[in-house]
């Protein structure tokens, strides 16, 4: 009899049988196409009872500062661990909650699924009982989606984002089948950025999988009308945009955001998201995060870091940093707004 962990591995992954290397063809010979990939049976427990015990949607739903952080890479091209680290120290000191490991931001999609996996183990490991650590584990394939989110789960993370399938878009109900997927793993930020996946997520995609006790929210870029739809309806929303954040948390009803910005000022978007509505200090965070999102994001950002560390950090060759000529925008904030190893401080006191 096999194993349940190979029952498990066959039907995730959908590895042939040793016994039907052959599967394709029927015993009488007559040939029959491939079969598709099997979705998990909801009732499948893939997740260990201490992972469960150990994180719920409900702990998600809370969250106001989710900072979509930052890879910082080696010049060989390893991870910047030290850096990275030194990144993540400075949000849990100023009072971020949560971090999106791998995410665009993160430069996940020029990772391979190892080096995405380890990093966010890496989170877990050194980071883990001070932060929530949220895996982008989505794909556009289905079957990648379901492997990458349970090894995601299995090293330790608190909860998944997902986006539905992009350049090879599906129907409705497709991106229903896609999210049914992978909801039965563990909590889930569904991830709605139309602008980069070419496709919306529809609220009637939101509304059949509001059912799921693992649904902890959606992370929306739509705009703050949907925002309040769904707010309105009892569903969990973070704002995906760092420039409409504050009216979607004050006027709209979001919990928070899930921001860019933060990676700089971690704990001027905490006060943005914590102390009420402050348009003056919106205002004067606006125009920075319009540089910030003057090119396709990461692009200003990787900039910023790159001078703020003053170390000899890099990117993804895809998402090198352009030119920098916004010290002072960066300086107008006054260096007692930069933490941790940023060297603005420095810059903007003079010294």
């Amino acid at each position: 009899m096999k194993s349940y962990s190979v029952c498990l591995r066959e039907s995730v992954l959908q590895l042939p049988r040793p016994d039907c290397v052959h599967s394709y063809k029927r015993r009488s010979g007559k040939w029959r196409p491939p079969q598709a990939a099997v979705k998990p049976n909801s009732h499948l427990p893939m997740r260990s009872f201490e992972v469960k015990n150990r994180t719920s949607a409900e702990d998600m739903k809370s969250l106001r500062l989710i900072t979509a952080i930052k890879t910082p890479y080696l010049p060989d091209g390893r991870f910047d661990l030290e850096a990275y680290d030194a990144l993540v120290n400075t949000q849990i000191a100023n009072g971020a909650e949560g971090v999106v490991v791998g995410g665009t931001t993160g430069e996940g999609q020029l990772m391979s699924w190892d080096e995405h996996i380890m990093l966010i183990g890496h989170t877990v490991n050194c980071f883990g009982s001070s932060i929530k650590v949220i895996g982008n584990t989505g794909s556009n394939s289905t079957r990648e989606a379901i492997h990458a989110t349970e090894q995601g789960f299995a090293v330790g993370m608190h909860a998944a984002l997902h986006i539905n399938p992009y350049y090879g878009k599906t129907s409705v109900d497709g991106m229903v089948s896609h999210f049914d997927s992978v909801l039965p793993m563990g909590p889930t930020i569904i991830y709605n950025v139309p602008g980069r996946t070419g496709q919306d997520i529809p609220p009637r995609v939101i509304h059949a999988l509001a059912q799921s006790p693992n649904l902890a929210g959606v992370k929306e870029c739509a705009g703050n009308d949907r925002v309040e739809q769904y707010t309105g309806e009892g569903i969990v929303v973070w704002s995906g945009n760092d420039d409409q954040c504050h009216e979607a948390r004050w006027n709209h009803g979001a919990t928070g955001v899930v921001s860019v910005t933060s990676n700089l000022l971690p704990g001027l978007m905490r006060k943005l998201m914590f102390e009420g509505k402050n348009t003056e200090l919106n205002s004067k965070l606006l125009p920075l995060i319009n540089w910030l999102f003057q090119e396709p994001n990461p692009i200003a950002l990787n900039t910023a870091l790159c001078s703020a560390w003053g170390r000899k950090t890099s990117f993804q060759t895809a998402i090198r940093a352009s030119s920098f000529g916004s010290e002072a925008r960066i300086c107008g904030f006054g260096s007692e707004n930069w933490p941790g190893e940023l060297c603005w401080r420095k810059r903007c006191s003079g010294s």
